[in-house]
């Protein structure tokens, strides 16, 4: 069998969206403490190593039929290792590496929400547990032939929900998953107090909106299945988290009198964000409007923290979780007639809307309820915060024993060589 262009296409897109996961390490890392910034790092790639591996033995074989749970979730045992699919269709194994790129990051969003304060030892026991019994059966219940599919219980009676590229899967789960752990974890020392709980490396966190912003492109485009379609989805993410960045550093400018990079770099997460779900199905023009309403609406939800408490360290709630609520239900109002159910803006009454915000309000609960329990288990045995020395000294430091930056002369980064041991 010969390699077709849809086949390299999918080879070049899933290597674009695993390029991901270390763009969001960059991204997530600048805007961390100095003493943190390896940590973040390490976060991210080691979800690379722990999702790798498990969505190629059961992750896969959880998010799609047959059904271990009707409806819910699907047989880990049905084809574990792959190897059924080995056997039988040896070609559906693209499929199988550009789904892992989805879990993969996925869950790397979570540690944006309890940065400098998380067990290492903890966040690998957490990655497991939550892509098994989160990610996988969310993504069944979606794109698995689950309970919001046409045929499912909640998808024939509201409608089946629309979601391209992961608005419900990914961003709100991901969303609704750090709030939680936000939560339990409880607030850094110093939250919202101490001036320097601020970003180190503001290049870096724009070379990692950069690069996140290069594989979005394989990330929403790279499941079309026409020229038109791939020529729509890729209009939609340029202009979306444009348009949010725009939004974002305006709102700044006349609020705060400037408009930051942080905030410009954030802008283009947040519209990457909401296009996600809504890619294929709405024109540019609304693109433009709902990348605008999500870099405004994003920006204003970061300061909520402050307000209500919660450290949402990295605002993966005030980014993640709004802007995917945002462009999951703009499809309630603007989705074209000619890429399926038109929404209401284009006379196709409420049912779409309320098919999206069913979905979207199912889809919180699912995750919080999930993630709680999973997040408890792991606090209440082996712990998921450091101490207060180690969070003081740097959990680079404390969980890694290597420091990102050697500010003293002749030492290296790492800290154990650098005392000789």
């Amino acid at each position: 069998m010969e390699l077709s262009a849809e086949n390299v296409w999918s080879i070049v897109a899933s290597a674009m969206v695993l390029l991901m996961t270390p763009g969001l390490a960059f991204f997530y890392s600048g805007m961390t403490r100095a003493k943190a910034a390896l940590n973040m790092m390490m976060m991210s790639f080691i979800a690379m190593g722990l999702v790798g591996v498990i969505w190629v033995l059961w992750g896969y074989s959880m998010s799609i039929e047959p059904a271990l749970i009707p409806e819910i979730v699907g047989s880990p045992f049905s084809n574990f290792g792959v190897m059924q699919l080995l056997h039988d269709s040896p070609e559906q194994l693209l499929t199988v590496g550009f789904s892992s790129t989805f879990a993969i990051i996925a869950v790397a969003i979570i540690s944006g929400s309890v940065a400098d304060r998380a067990k290492f030892s903890a966040w690998i026991a957490f990655v497991p547990l939550w892509i098994t019994l989160v990610y996988c059966p969310l993504a069944f219940m979606v794109w698995g032939g689950g309970l919001f599919s046409d045929e499912g219980l909640i998808g024939s009676v509201f409608g089946e929900a629309i979601d391209f590229a992961g608005g419900l899967v990914i961003h709100i789960n991901a969303g609704v998953a750090g709030l939680v752990l936000a939560v339990i974890l409880g607030a850094r020392q110093g939250f919202g107090k101490d001036p320097n709980h601020r970003p180190h490396n503001l290049p870096f966190v724009m070379l990692g909106a950069a690069v996140l912003w290069f594989g979005w492109f394989g990330f929403n485009a790279g499941a079309a299945d026409s020229v038109v379609q791939t020529g729509l989805i890729w209009t939609n993410t340029l202009v979306t988290p444009g348009a949010a960045m725009l939004g974002w550093t305006a709102l700044e400018r006349f609020r705060d009198g400037h408009a930051t990079s942080l905030g410009g770099a954030s802008g283009i997460v947040a519209g990457l964000v909401a296009i996600t779900p809504a890619c294929a199905n709405i024109a540019p023009i609304w693109a433009i409007v709902l990348g605008l309403i999500s870099g405004v609406a994003s920006a204003y939800a970061v300061g909520v923290k402050y307000k209500w408490g919660y450290d949402d360290s990295l605002d993966v709630v005030g980014v993640h979780l709004v802007s995917g609520i945002i462009g999951t239900l703009a499809l309630g109002f603007v989705a074209t007639p000619d890429t399926g159910q038109a929404g209401l803006f284009y006379g196709g009454g409420f049912g779409l809307l309320v098919t999206q915000t069913v979905a979207t309000i199912l889809s919180m609960i699912f995750s919080a309820v999930m993630t709680l329990a999973i997040a408890y288990l792991v606090h209440r045995t082996i712990g998921f915060r450091v101490s207060e020395k180690q969070e003081i000294q740097g959990i680079d430091l404390a969980q890694h024993a290597e420091t990102a930056y050697s500010f003293v002369p002749g030492t290296s980064g790492n800290f154990l060589k650098s005392l000789g041991e």
